[in-house]
């Protein structure tokens, strides 16, 4: 009996859409793409309940004829391409002919198309793979898709969907990826029939600025390069606005988005120096090169890119960045301040003398003629020497007078000449020692790892220790313990112990407040509203005070208590950045985030001189922290040294 099958449409169309069709997003970004290849100018997207009820878009582009709508949901049907050659020389957003295939396949899909040579348009039903109906109908010109109940024939894959804030945060993250390529065409998105982003046909920079706030615009350097090998443009951001969290970062070939690790590496390398370790400065950087020269069909979002000249483009990339950055800085600025300060003179060549300097040689010199002065000859301390009986010279003695015997040298002689075998020979009383050391200290195994207590071994005493402390290099507090020393990371130690006291803060809802002289006002991109409420939810549990005053502008008028010399607007950008990029929807989590993501900031720095009184106090309150050892996200805090394996290094 046979036993291989030939599977029906409806269950590989399945499968097909479980690679294209993740979540609620893939619908959006593959509906939008298809509109901007067929010329839309205007797109606008629905979402109810952050997609799992419905998506619907809405375009004017050229529509489609009442064949072309039914042939559009069968798979590998696309008007992209006609030929395998095709594929490395694309100009548009989607050519495989999968998605509408794939959406039906999981979905309630409702179409309704026209073109613009058409008087009636046309109306398709599909569920799950399955024509329901077609009938002529009235509609605008362009394509109206309506995706509702999406896997609602797939249960597993609607069960492993996220709570609706987190769906929502991504259909929020794919947008931005869309229109920030697209200034030319004009998009508006709705969740609940609420406006999350409206944004007209405008420029790049304009678009930028209508996405991420108009604060934005003073940290925008512009970039601009062409090759023959790729055409660079976009913005990236100064220096001065390096961030930790949620500094914005897109890449474009071509008009689609792409990760590229390699590129973001170009520009950090161009950022060297510029920025501190561990900062991110954002960047909007869009590529235009040959399309024969990438591809972009080796993963099924797209993107992931190959670039044929990568190695060379990294190069550009460099350059470009560096230039921009160089340009900025070389900018000259008016400076009053120019008291005491020498008179630099102005090249007059008419008034400078034609003769041309000399040089004079005393011909007569001879270095090897003349002889050094006594007086010039090195002066000698008036040290006991061990060898010479505690005889000393005169500090103001002259080498050349000093007897041989007061340089610690006349009395010493060798009671008798030994070669290295007679040394270690175990007939010399001093030999077999000797050995025997050597022996030892070769047997020992002196790797960094093994002069400190292992985390398995009995732990040792750190309650009876020595009061006094010893900073190390402004980082490392070095304490005497019961049988050995230990060593500890003063940043990593506060953030330990900060990070335990804010996580008690928000367990108990306990926190102090201090009061900002001047209160700021920022804004936060559309794209943040849906973990917006929770991040400024839990601040306030803090110790924050920040409030809605609208049009999504918001005033921080106080932080925690013990915050003082922090930025406040950073702080609170660097807070809610954290939560929105990992979209945490446990709630314990989120507390986590934030205590972790504040103690950081506030932790002491390294270089800071600390007193006894504080090293003091910062060991006693590490120890009694749940884990002495280790900071919140896995760095090592402190480490013991064992006496005995202090005794192994001599």
């Amino acid at each position: 009996m046979d036993v291989i099958q030939l599977l029906p449409d409806s269950v590989a169309n399945q499968i097909a859409a479980g690679e294209v069709i993740q979540r609620p997003a893939s619908v959006i970004k593959e509906l939008v793409e298809n509109a901007i290849d067929a010329g839309a100018k205007s797109i606008k997207v629905l979402v109810v309940d952050a997609g799992r009820t419905s998506v619907q878009v809405i375009d004017d582009g050229s529509g489609m004829s009442d064949t072309d709508a039914r042939l559009s949901f069968e798979r590998h049907a696309t008007s992209k391409i006609r030929k395998a050659d095709d594929l490395f020389a694309l100009h548009t957003m989607g050519f495989r002919g999968e998605a509408l295939a794939s959406i039906a396949a999981v979905a309630q899909v409702t179409l309704q198309t026209r073109r613009a040579e058409d008087e009636l348009g046309t109306k398709l039903t599909i569920e799950g793979s399955r024509v329901t109906g077609q009938e002529p109908v009235m509609c605008d010109v362009g394509s109206n898709f309506s995706v509702e109940n999406l896997f609602f024939n797939v249960p597993a894959r609607r069960k492993f969907l996220k709570s609706n804030v987190t769906e929502m945060s991504n259909i929020n993250q794919t947008f931005e990826r869309i229109v920030l390529v697209y200034p030319e065409i004009s998009f508006a998105l709705y969740h609940n029939g609420q406006p999350v982003m409206n944004l007209p046909a405008t420029s790049l920079r304009q678009r930028i600025l209508d996405v991420f706030g108009k604060k934005l615009n003073s940290s925008l350097l512009a970039i601009e390069t062409k090759t023959t090998l790729c055409q660079i443009k976009g913005f990236v951001g100064k220096p001065e606005f390096a961030r930790k969290k949620g500094a914005k970062q897109f890449f474009f070939v071509n008009g689609r988005y792409m990760k590229h690790p390699y590129f973001h590496k170009a520009v950090q390398m161009a950022f060297e120096r510029l920025v501190p370790s561990g900062d991110q400065v954002p960047y909007f950087i869009y590529f235009e090169v040959n399309p024969e020269d990438i591809d972009v069909n080796i993963h099924p979002v797209k993107t992931e890119i190959k670039f044929e000249n990568e190695q060379a483009i990294w190069q550009i990339l460099v350059a470009s960045v560096r230039d921009a950055v160089g340009k900025f800085s070389g900018v000259t600025e008016i400076d009053f301040d120019v008291e005491g300060r020498p008179d630099i003179p102005v090249y007059n060549p008419d008034a400078m003398d034609a003769k041309q300097p000399t040089i004079e040689i005393d011909e007569n010199y001879n270095p090897f003629k003349s002889s050094p002065r006594i007086d010039d000859e090195p002066q000698y301390l008036s040290t006991p020497s061990k060898y010479s009986g505690g005889k000393s010279s005169s500090s103001s003695t002259s080498r050349s007078s000093i007897p041989s015997s007061s340089l610690g040298l006349g009395d010493y002689k060798p009671q008798q000449t030994m070669g290295w075998e007679s040394l270690y020979s175990t007939d010399n009383p001093l030999g077999g020692d000797v050995q025997r050391e050597s022996d030892s200290f070769q047997s020992t195994n002196l790797s960094p790892s093994s002069l400190f207590e292992d985390e398995e071994e009995e732990q040792l005493d750190l309650v009876n220790r020595a009061h006094e402390h010893l900073q190390y290099r402004g980082q490392y507090i070095v304490t005497q313990v019961e049988d050995g020393l230990m060593f500890t990371d003063q940043h990593r130690a506060d953030v330990r112990i900060l990070f335990e006291h804010y996580i008690h803060t928000l367990a108990t809802r306990t926190s102090s407040t201090q009061k900002i002289l001047f209160p700021e006002v920022m804004q936060f991109p559309p794209t943040y509203a849906p973990l917006l409420p929770t991040a400024i939810s839990e601040m306030c549990s803090l110790g924050f005070e920040i409030a809605e005053i609208g049009n999504g502008s918001y005033e921080v008028s106080g932080i925690p208590g013990g915050l003082s010399g922090l930025d406040p607007v950073t702080l609170v950008n660097e807070l809610v950045s954290a939560v929105v990029e990992y979209g945490s929807d446990v709630q314990s989590e989120v507390n986590s985030l934030l205590a972790l993501e504040l103690a950081q900031r506030a932790a002491t720095p390294y270089g800071e001189v600390l007193t006894q009184e504080q090293m003091e106090s910062l060991i006693e309150r590490l120890l009694e922290c749940e884990n002495y050892r280790y900071t919140p996200d896995g760095k090592t805090v402190s480490v013991v040294m064992p006496s005995r394996n202090i005794e192994r290094l001599f």
